[in-house]
């Protein structure tokens, strides 16, 4: 079978893009021709063709960042006529492709927009789509403007695939006049390549976080957690790989952290997203946390200084050399996600994943916990509210504080159930059974 996969962006570094990069070898694994469109030209996946269709060199994207040799503009900020030539550049592409190959007999289309209103127009194949949290929760829902864009892919497509409940609900609420959307809705969660993720023997006192430094990732409540993790364990370390908008923001509160200015924090946190290149927005649950700190606080800041470690972007393959390095990893994104993709590569390396206690995380912190003892199952998960920065730091505690006998069992525990929960190859069939229509074996995305 001949396949076809949308993506329109790099192969490296954030989710939908992990999604694609392990996607495509897995379909050719069995047995099928993959045809790859995307922006990256330095990747090369064995047994997939990468086609880089030409879009003049503006990259619309849903979160911005700089993209070396792309003019990088958020959706919102196109005119109609760079938007319509975008479309219709993608569009050609996929015609080309299909015509140079003699046909595609599936296809997979990601992000809410464009790639589903992309396929829809060149009508090459039968596709599903691939709802990544990004394009609805920061373009779609905020900027009416694409929903015309939305609907017409999301009707178009023979199946939609979320990664959790809640990004269904969401998309449900998002396309309220789409009918039969919610039948063909069905969960379609990101795999984890388990040869690449895995255990080792031995690991080092330490905690880490992976993902991109923007606000909306709730690295602040993280950093402002860990004197509390460090006073009771001064011999843990932290390690930060990400980059981001945020970048300059969280490395200056933490520097007002390892000087114990709990004044300077706190004017870090009232400027919240103004430190990220946006308007002053206050932190809330930063600010309050800062306002009324635990007694002793500002000592136990200062004697953290100096265990904290950015290592900034890192690719795929050096978050699997990472992950199995660490204890645990906390993901404490204060904005709902699409899935917890980040907590269950870090269960397959055998470290506990802490995430926030919402969205696509926590249906992973379930399914992670359902498993484990009573000791550890609470530690998957915080609340996001008014407290969350001592809930992530009792969570780590309570997890060095356990014996080595229990964390050792509860270690080989999450190994076995990402890889009996997620696997690749299985991820790659749901994808072409969406696309035929043959929803009938897929999980609905229940609560």
């Amino acid at each position: 079978m001949r396949v076809l996969i949308f993506h329109g962006y790099m192969l490296r570094g954030t989710g939908s893009n992990i999604y694609n990069v392990n996607l495509a070898p897995a379909l050719a694994r069995l047995g099928h021709e993959v045809h790859l469109l995307c922006q990256d030209r330095e990747v090369t996946i064995p047994g997939v063709t990468i086609h880089n269709p030409d879009i003049g060199g503006l990259l619309p994207v849903y979160v911005k960042d700089p993209y070396p040799g792309f003019e990088v503009k958020a959706f919102e900020e196109l005119t109609e006529e760079e938007l319509a030539r975008y479309i219709e550049s993608n569009v050609i592409a996929v015609r080309e492709v299909a015509a140079e190959v003699g046909g595609i007999d599936a296809a997979l289309a990601n992000h809410l927009v464009m790639g589903p209103a992309i396929l829809a127009r060149a009508r090459v194949a039968p596709f599903a789509a691939k709802v990544h949290g990004s394009a609805l929760e920061y373009t779609v829902k905020p900027h009416p403007r694409f929903l015309p864009y939305a609907y017409e892919g999301m009707e178009a497509a023979g199946g939609v695939l979320v990664g959790s409940h809640h990004t269904a609900a969401s998309l449900w609420a998002a396309l309220p006049d789409l009918p039969h959307l919610q039948e063909k809705t069905r969960l379609g969660p990101p795999g984890v390549d388990v040869e690449e993720f895995q255990p080792r023997a031995s690991r080092e006192r330490l905690v880490a976080f992976v993902g991109k430094l923007i606000v909306s990732k709730g690295v602040d409540l993280f950093l402002a957690a860990w004197p509390l993790v460090r006073a009771k364990h001064p011999d843990v370390r932290l390690q930060i790989a990400g980059f981001g908008a945020y970048e300059d923001g969280l490395r200056r509160l933490q520097e007002a952290l390892d000087r114990g200015d709990l004044a300077a924090a706190s004017a870090a946190a009232a400027a919240g997203r103004g430190l990220e290149g946006g308007e002053e927005k206050p932190l809330p649950i930063l600010s309050a946390f800062l306002a009324e700190p635990p007694s002793g606080y500002a000592e136990m800041a200062r004697a953290a200084a100096g265990s904290v470690e950015w290592l900034g972007r890192l690719e795929h393959d050096e978050v699997a050399a990472l992950l199995p390095r660490a204890e645990a990893l906390v993901m404490p994104s204060t904005f709902p996600e699409a899935f917890g993709m980040v907590a269950v590569e870090a269960a397959a390396c055998g470290a506990l994943p802490v995430s926030a206690g919402h969205s696509g995380m926590r249906e992973v912190s379930r399914r992670l916990a359902a498993a484990q003892p009573d000791a550890v199952a609470p530690l998957t998960s915080f609340p996001v509210e008014p407290g969350a920065v001592e809930a992530i730091a009792d969570r780590l505690d309570r997890w060095f504080e356990l014996p080595e006998e229990t964390r050792a069992e509860a270690r080989a525990t999450l190994v076995e159930t990402v890889a009996r929960l997620w696997s690749w190859e299985g991820v790659a069939r749901g994808v072409l059974d969406a696309a035929a229509g043959n929803l009938g074996g897929l999980p609905l995305p229940a609560p």
